[in-house]
C-alpha cells in the first residue's frame, strides 16, 4: 500500500494479525519506504519486549531496526519530536493511553503505523488493538499460515498450558492455526 505522499496531515495506520502472519515485517517495510522517501522515522517498541532483541524491533525473519524501547504509550509522544513517521510494533502490550497518543500524534501531521496481535491466545480481542481499528484510517489484516492444515491461518495457538494474558514466545510457545483448526 503506497500511502507515503496520498493524503496530507497525519493518519493512523494499523497492522494485525496473529503471531507469524508478518505484521512487524509489514511494519518495518512501510518504515523502510518512509526512509527511501527522506521522511524522519523513529520506531517504538514495549521495553518488555526482549525476545530478540533488547533495542531493535525484530521480525521472525530476522530483519531489524533500531528502536526506542518505552515502559509506556505517553513515552512515545514525549519522544516522537521531529519525526514525520512514528512506528509501534507489539501495540498489543500498551494500555488505553496509545489510543490518545496515536490520536495525538496524527493531530499534528505524523503518520503513525502501529502492528499488533488482534486476538489473545483464546482468540478473543487483545488489549487496546479494535479500539485502534477504530481510530485508523487504513487497517490491514494479515494472515499466517496454518501449520495443521495449511489454510490460512488468524489465530495464535499457545502450546504450553500458561494462561497468563501476556506470555512472550516463538515457535516453541505458539503456532498459527486457522479457524477450524481452532475449534478443533
Amino acid at each position: 500500500m503506497f500511502l507515503e505522499n496520498m493524503i496530507k496531515g497525519g493518519w493512523i495506520e494499523v497492522i494485525a494479525g496473529s503471531m507469524f502472519s508478518g505484521k512487524t515485517e509489514e511494519l518495518l517495510r512501510r518504515i523502510k519506504r518512509a526512509k527511501i522517501a527522506k521522511q524522519k522515522v523513529g520506531i517504538f517498541k514495549p521495553k518488555t519486549d526482549t525476545r530478540y532483541s533488547q533495542n531493535d524491533v525484530v521480525s521472525h525473519d530476522a530483519n531489524k531496526v533500531l528502536s526506542i524501547p518505552v515502559s509506556n504509550a505517553q513515552e512515545i509522544l514525549e519522544q516522537a519530536i521531529g519525526y514525520e513517521v512514528v512506528g509501534i510494533d507489539e501495540a498489543q502490550f500498551f494500555d488505553d493511553t496509545l489510543i490518545e497518543v496515536c490520536n495525538k500524534l496524527a493531530g499534528k501531521g505524523i503518520r503513525v503505523i502501529i502492528a499488533g496481535l488482534d486476538m489473545d491466545f483464546e482468540g478473543k480481542p487483545f488489549g487496546v488493538m479494535p479500539q485502534l481499528f477504530a481510530v485508523a484510517e487504513y487497517v490491514t489484516k494479515v494472515h499466517a499460515i496454518c501449520v495443521r492444515c495449511g489454510n490460512l491461518a488468524n489465530y495464535s495457538h499457545r502450546l504450553t498450558k500458561d494462561k497468563s494474558l501476556v506470555m512472550l514466545g516463538e515457535k516453541a510457545e505458539y503456532e498459527a492455526i486457522c479457524r477450524n483448526c481452532f475449534n478443533n
